[in-house]
């Protein structure tokens, strides 16, 4: 049953951070393509896929709560079994906990695109003012 558990929630995590990260992915290329302008933007968005589905995924298959299932926590405690509420529970755990790393990942990634955007934004208004027009 643990073996079952492990595939189920590690295959959960890769389908809900597959589906996030193909929702983010345009956003994501025109944030890079806007604020790098240059060929390097494509890789470091496949850096953020990368790191999106290694977050996603240690998040929704956390090992330390797994480990309940087949040692006590405590001496004296009874190691828990895997029935069809703790299986809903788990299933359920995975899909959230998936959404929440990923989300907080998305947010402090938006946060320093939203700073680096100001200062590119920053840059070309001071480069428009300095330039003389020559019309």
């Amino acid at each position: 049953m643990f073996f079952a558990l492990l595939v189920v929630k590690l295959s959960l995590s890769i389908a809900v951070s597959f589906c996030v990260v193909k929702t983010f992915d345009k956003a994501m290329a025109s944030i890079f393509s806007r604020i790098i302008q240059d060929q390097i933007s494509s890789v470091w968005q496949k850096y953020i896929r990368f790191a999106a589905y290694v977050i996603g995924i240690s998040g929704g298959v956390r090992i330390y709560q797994l480990e309940r299932y087949i040692s006590a926590p405590r001496k004296n405690t009874h190691i828990l079994v895997l029935n069809s509420k703790r299986w809903t529970l788990e299933v359920y755990r995975t899909i959230i906990e998936t959404l929440q790393s990923l989300s907080w990942m998305y947010l402090v990634v938006f946060i320093f695109a939203l700073i680096a955007y100001v200062i590119v934004r920053g840059f070309e208004g001071k480069n428009k003012k300095s330039s003389p027009n020559n019309d």
